[in-house]
């Protein structure tokens, strides 16, 4: 039996913008040469595309960092560095990608892509700065760093119908009579330790797939045995399909575990309760079947679901389980897992408008000095060629404008106290 690896962390680097240049024209005849530094280029993005060859997440059990190109820096007389190429991995269908607890992308079809981390925007050379009161600026940002991310990858079976029951019902059996499956089958519990896919085809060609899911037990939602797993494949399924061992042949009751399957469908996840299910009697060929049935019926009462009597042994009964199945895929739509947000176009940077109470905050090294810290301060620290004075006095400004200042004299900063961004320091000027 092939392993199946169906999660998988990963950690994505998109590529660093390239550095916008400070150059000036040195031209024979024009004597007074104007800025002439090019825009750094885009850093390459990393993207996910759905590869329907792919089956499992296999590949990214030996390969778990991916990282895309920086782009190329400005340069001189206005030239504009390269752009990066866009690193592409691709991911089997039915692969969710998770940043934490939230999920940025459900791949579901074919040959569908998504960006997991942006690629950094090219930073703006001096051309970009020049002004009439400042014609001449020793101004350039460099690139702003590429998204960085861990990410959970989770692949969930891309299946139209789900079998689903206790161990040892029948349903590895039925699977490889109803359609191209081969699954293992043994009389012993937990047979089927990875889910396994079969295509039925129909006499109307409407086809359909169908996946025989782990066997569950009690405490599947909460992570006993393999259930967990059984579960996370289920959830793509349009239809379920119920197996019960009519039989009773291991001493089990049938109405139980009816109730007990459904009772751990519903405490993962109540959206799985909304996908219609037929009840399958399985065994139906073996002795007591036909009373223990009766007995079925009369404790489900009224509002039961669709029965099918049949025995995956003797092949009774499978060709109405399976027109059933058809006809109600046909009027079931796709249950979509997720609702994700459109991110909204955001601003160039947002520096310029600095007015953001959360875009920094005064931290206190052990040796007393004062660090700065959040997302937007670094990035703009980052983006600061400190090599020139006026890029230097820039973000001096742009620091003011944030209320750095004043935040650090509310912290109790006087002259001469050390102020920490990263690796660079500088004094407290009041």
């Amino acid at each position: 039996m092939s392993l199946f690896l169906d999660t998988a962390k990963i950690q994505v680097k998109a590529g660093k913008g390239g550095d916008g240049a400070v150059a000036f024209r040195r031209e024979k005849y024009v004597p007074d040469g104007g800025p002439a530094g090019g825009d750094g280029g885009r850093g390459g993005s990393v993207i996910f595309r759905v590869d329907e060859g792919m089956a499992t997440l296999m590949d990214f059990r030996y390969n778990r960092i991916f990282k895309a190109k920086s782009g190329e820096n400005g340069a001189r007389k206005g030239m504009h560095g390269r752009g990066a190429e866009d690193l592409i991995v691709d991911v089997p269908q039915g692969t969710t990608v998770k940043d934490g607890e939230t999920v940025i992308a459900d791949l579901v079809e074919k040959n569908q892509e998504v960006i997991v981390a942006k690629g950094g925007r090219g930073g703006r050379g001096n051309i970009r700065f020049a002004t009439a009161n400042n014609p001449a600026p020793e101004i350039a940002e460099n690139g702003e760093p590429g998204e960085e991310k861990e990410l959970l990858l989770e692949l969930r079976v891309l299946a139209d119908v789900g079998l689903v029951g206790f161990p040892s019902v029948g349903k590895s059996t039925l699977l490889s009579v109803i359609s191209n499956a081969r699954p293992k089958i043994g009389a012993y519990h937990f047979t089927t330790l990875v889910p396994n896919i079969g295509m039925v085809q129909m006499p109307d060609m409407r086809d359909f797939v169908v996946a025989d899911m782990p066997g569950l037990i009690e405490g599947a939602h909460s992570g006993a045995g393999l259930g967990i797993e059984f579960l996370r494949h289920i959830e793509r399924t349009r239809v379920l399909l119920h197996v019960i061992d009519m039989s009773a042949e291991e001493g089990r009751d049938p109405y139980q575990d009816y109730l007990d399957i459904n009772q751990e469908l519903e405490s993962y996840n109540l959206r799985l309760l909304e996908r219609p299910q037929i009840i399958v009697a399985n065994k139906m060929d073996m002795p007591n079947a036909t009373d223990n049935l009766a007995d079925f019926r009369d404790q489900l009462g009224d509002d039961a679901p669709q029965i099918f009597e049949i025995s995956a042994l003797t092949k009774l009964g499978l060709p109405e389980l399976l027109h059933a199945t058809s006809e109600l895929l046909a009027e079931t739509p796709e249950f979509p897992l997720y609702e994700i947000e459109e991110e909204p176009e955001g601003a160039y940077y947002g520096f310029e408008n600095p007015e953001d109470e959360k875009a920094f905050e005064i931290k206190r090294d052990p040796d007393g000095a004062y660090r700065l810290v959040g997302e937007k301060l670094i990035k703009l620290y980052q983006m600061t060629n400190l090599e020139h004075d006026e890029s230097a006095m820039k973000f001096a400004r742009q620091m003011r404008a944030m209320g750095v200042d004043e935040a650090l004299r509310e912290k109790g900063a006087q002259d001469g106290d050390l102020v920490r961004i990263e690796k660079f320091e500088f004094e407290f000027v009041d």
